[in-house]
């Protein structure tokens, strides 16, 4: 997809996270940002669906969705080839180290650290 280097214009992000209120701010600063917010998804299933069925450049991934750890999806994105930001409350050492060297947010975040991430990622791929 082209895009301005920086930039979430015409971006499609998807954004898996449980908790209503954070996932409602974070595609709202993303919309308000360009970007076309897929989701938000707040089930491993939903989140494995969606990514099954692509159409999103990047995603932001919550760790721990309803109690069981988001694993299975962020694999399914790796396997994928597709980018994304880890947002989670736990540390670095809590990963598998598969997961280390993805890009990382610690919860409670500002979703504009979101946002200000995201091109770079996007532009990564």
């Amino acid at each position: 997809m082209e895009q301005a280097q920086g930039s979430l214009s015409g971006a499609r992000i998807l954004v898996v996270e449980d908790e209503y209120y954070l996932a409602d701010d974070l595609a709202r600063a993303l919309q308000r940002a360009g970007a076309e917010v897929v989701g938000p998804v707040g089930s491993i299933a939903e989140a494995e669906a969606a990514v099954d069925a692509r159409g999103f450049d990047c995603a932001v991934l919550d760790m721990n969705l309803r109690g069981d750890a988001a694993l299975p999806v962020a694999e399914r994105l790796e396997a994928a080839g597709i980018p994304f930001l880890i947002a989670t409350g736990y540390d670095t050492r809590a990963l598998p180290e598969s997961l280390r060297e993805v890009p990382r947010v610690e919860k409670p975040f500002d979703v504009r650290r979101v946002v200000e991430a995201l091109p770079q990622l996007i532009d990564r791929r």
